[in-house]
């Protein structure tokens, strides 16, 4: 009888510990993404430079490409670079947007993408999709997995804390995602993917109920293997699915409406508890506030300089980002009355004065 099994993309390489980078060169070798060190390294701004010149005595062949905007323009540069000369792979080094430009272009160039992540903003570092900017806002493009993740602790403990608590907002959001997949299937039939939601659930859980804080490499280690975590799930079900629901639709609709915010971590955690409050699950609410309480992350509008008729035109355009997602948010169908009313509800659950 013939085993029937799937195959799952997924990293050759992870490695999740301080002084990481120090074994980039040799990574390249031994997996033998690179023979003779003929990469583009693309370095965003923070520590990507500092790396670079940490690693480029190692990588004499190497070629330095800057990031300077995470958006469709820098992406296509990095693309056109990529063309003129034969290069095995693309070496990313840097936060979210430094990733996502080189996921998108080593992508469309047809090679191999190893990402050195500097912070912990986000599930983007092993996600197969790539947020950037354009003319008209921000897409959201479908990428290929990055074939090697490198996670340097000694450079994410450098980082700014808002960038690495992001990454706690972000994963815990997967609960709420997971909750909006699962209406899905028993409102519209859509299929959910089992392993997708068992590895969404184990990184958001992986960080919920934790008491140590980003100030322990134990608690980055888990992190970044939350992130990791998702990105997996994602690339499990084909579509981000297990990992954006009405949190991610809300975290658009904020970025349209009133850019610059925040970033998008904290945003997906406010989301998610908003969504939570909106499905009645008290005790997953109660869980998920005392988890982005503990880091010290926003729970209500006022903590990001929202006022609450601002959070109110987000949750009423927040379907519209993604019209071909259904979640609590279109389940519900909420008229402009009964979202004020859910978000002053909401806000005064969390003990803050209404703005």
């Amino acid at each position: 009888m013939p085993l029937l099994a799937r195959m799952l993309a997924s990293p050759l390489h992870l490695d999740i510990r301080a002084g990481a980078v120090a074994n980039l060169a040799q990574l390249l070798h031994e997996r033998a993404i690179t023979s003779g060190g003929t990469v583009m390294v693309a370095v965003g701004t923070g520590h990507g430079q500092e790396i670079w010149e940490r690693i480029k005595p190692s990588l004499p062949n190497a070629t330095m490409f800057d990031v300077w905007e995470a958006n469709l323009a820098s992406a296509g540069a990095l693309q056109e670079a990529l063309g003129q000369q034969g290069y095995d792979a693309v070496v990313a080094i840097g936060g979210g947007k430094t990733i996502d430009v080189a996921k998108y272009a080593a992508t469309r160039a047809a090679l191999p993408m190893v990402a050195v992540a500097t912070n912990l903003a986000h599930d983007g570092i092993c996600s197969p999709v790539a947020s950037l900017e354009h003319a008209h806002g921000k897409g959201s493009y479908g990428v290929a997995l990055p074939l090697a993740v490198v996670v340097d602790l000694d450079y994410v403990r450098d980082a700014p804390p808002a960038m690495v608590l992001g990454g706690i907002g972000d994963a815990v959001s997967n609960l709420s995602a997971i909750e909006d997949w699962l209406l899905a299937e028993r409102e519209r039939g859509e299929t959910v993917d089992g392993l997708a939601l068992a590895f969404a659930r184990t990184a958001a859980e992986a960080v919920l109920h934790r008491t140590d804080s980003i100030a322990d490499d134990d608690f980055l280690i888990a992190l970044a293997e939350a992130l990791v975590l998702s990105g997996m799930a994602m690339s499990v079900a084909g579509t981000s699915r297990p990992c954006s629901g009405a949190c991610h639709e809300i975290i658009h609709a904020i970025d349209q409406l009133y850019p610059g915010v925040s970033n998008h971590g904290e945003l997906a955690g406010i989301g998610a508890l908003f969504a939570t409050h909106l499905r009645g699950a008290d005790a997953r609410f109660e869980q998920i506030a005392a988890c982005l309480n503990r880091h010290g992350l926003a729970v209500a509008p006022d903590q990001i300089g929202l006022t609450d008729e601002q959070f109110v035109a987000a949750v009423l355009a927040a379907p519209a980002t993604r019209p071909d997602r259904y979640t609590i948010l279109e389940h519900l169908a909420l008229d402009e009355a009964q979202v004020r009313e859910q978000v002053a509800a909401f806000v005064s659950r969390l003990g803050r004065p209404a703005r």
